[in-house]
């Protein structure tokens, strides 16, 4: 496995940057004006977040290879 990886639906993603953001201590390495992904070392993972689900929660999950 190289990376774990997680996506998230928010109901707000200017927020939900901004605390995944504080949490990871790190910007976003892809941002668009619906959906945000940040690469991140350690842990191996590899988290999007967007504005695209019908409502928040889990979107999907999955190993990057």
């Amino acid at each position: 496995m190289k990376r774990f990886h997680v996506h998230v639906a928010v109901d707000d993603l200017d927020a939900g940057i901004a605390f995944y953001s504080r949490l990871f201590a790190a910007e976003p390495a892809v941002r668009k004006s619906d959906y945000a992904k940040w690469m991140i070392d350690d842990p191996r993972l590899n988290f999007a977040i967007s504005a695209r689900g019908p409502k928040a929660g889990i979107n999907h999950l999955g190993f990057q290879l």
